[in-house]
């Protein structure tokens, strides 16, 4: 493992002003967002689509670092026949793969799951970084409920997050590792740092018995936010600040960078969120965001499946890229969102 190599790739990611567009959805995701804008989900329009977006100059070229992508898009090649990741690469981004093969119910846990895919994951990765990959991303998900997450369902996602960030290291691949404890629910803010708090401690944890390099690896984490469903919703300045002071508390320096995941959470709440968070003075790691859903919904609606909105839609990603790109140094306003509608 060169770790220095490592190291560099992962400051790359989340170098000031620009983050992670995951572009990585499952075929069952990408179906979901397609129906909503009445698109069908074929493999020539996932491509288009992906196409559309990475060919975007001014958002690829100023605001994105890498592009987190899934298994069926980083074998495709562009209408042209350039590899897609190719153009990732022309751009200046850096090409991930998502390498998690979803999770399946932890057994004598009711209600709570585990994410599988560390079989054969060696091999793979071997083939992914052949192809260009240089990071890598795995997702846990932990659920707050009534009586749970238990110890038992957070200390195995950790472990396995753990064993997949070796292999990654191992493989000359940056692990993303991201434990999403999820704002389904109705728990305040409160007990979602109380949940959020005891899976990056055991993440944490795990990564050092496994002999990660913390130097080489980026954290995809939730923020401290409240249940969707709960009574008690919270201001964009206590998100922030209970979210700086949760990683404060469990996520070494040694880590060079935290992209935030959006996680159900409006297109400018995300931003504003992140963009507070960089108001509370000098960090001892990057920040900045990797957002899905917080970054496509409006080029998907745009686009919504025809060549002539191109254009439309590609517009409406490098909107969304650069109010991120903007609110990852703290230089975001509401406003601006108003003068581009």
């Amino acid at each position: 493992m060169n770790l220095t190599e490592l190291n560099k790739i992962a400051t790359a990611m989340v170098a000031p002003g620009k983050g992670i567009l995951a572009a990585d959805e499952s075929s069952g995701t990408i179906k979901k967002r397609f129906d909503a804008i009445g698109v069908e989900s074929t493999e020539a329009n996932r491509r288009d689509y992906r196409e559309m977006l990475f060919r975007s100059k001014e958002a690829m070229n100023q605001y994105i670092s890498g592009v987190i992508l899934y298994d069926e898009t980083i074998w495709q090649d562009a209408k042209d026949g350039t590899p897609l990741v190719k153009l990732i690469e022309q751009s200046g981004a850096i090409p991930g793969i998502k390498v998690d093969e979803g999770t399946q119910a932890l057994p004598m846990c009711p209600g709570e799951t585990v994410t599988v895919g560390l079989d054969k994951l060696a091999e793979r990765l071997k083939k992914y970084y052949e192809r260009g990959a240089r990071f890598a991303k795995w997702r846990a998900v932990i659920d707050i409920g009534h009586g749970i997450p238990s110890m038992t369902a957070i200390g195995v996602n950790a472990h396995a997050l753990a064993r997949y960030a070796a292999l990654c290291q191992a493989a000359q691949i940056v692990p993303i590792v991201e434990p999403e404890v999820l704002m389904d629910g109705d728990h305040d803010i409160d007990r979602c740092y109380e949940v959020t708090s005891r899976v990056l401690n055991k993440t944490f944890q795990e990564l050092r018995v496994q002999r990660v390099a913390l130097e080489g690896m980026v954290l995809k984490p939730n923020m401290a936010i409240p249940g969707k469903k709960s009574p008690k919703q919270a201001s964009v300045e206590e998100v922030a600040e209970k979210t700086i002071r949760l990683l404060k508390a469990c996520v070494p320096a040694a880590v060079p960078g935290i992209a935030f995941l959006s996680g159900g959470q409006s297109d400018e709440e995300a931003t504003a969120h992140l963009n507070a968070m960089h108001k509370l003075g000098p960090l001892p790691w990057g920040l900045t965001f990797s957002y899905g859903r917080a970054l496509q919904a409006a080029p998907q609606k745009a686009w919504s499946g025809r060549p002539e909105n191109v254009a439309a839609g590609q517009a409406a990603f490098s909107h969304r890229a650069r109010m991120n790109g903007l609110a990852s140094r703290g230089e975001w306003q509401s406003s601006l969102e108003k003068k581009a509608a």
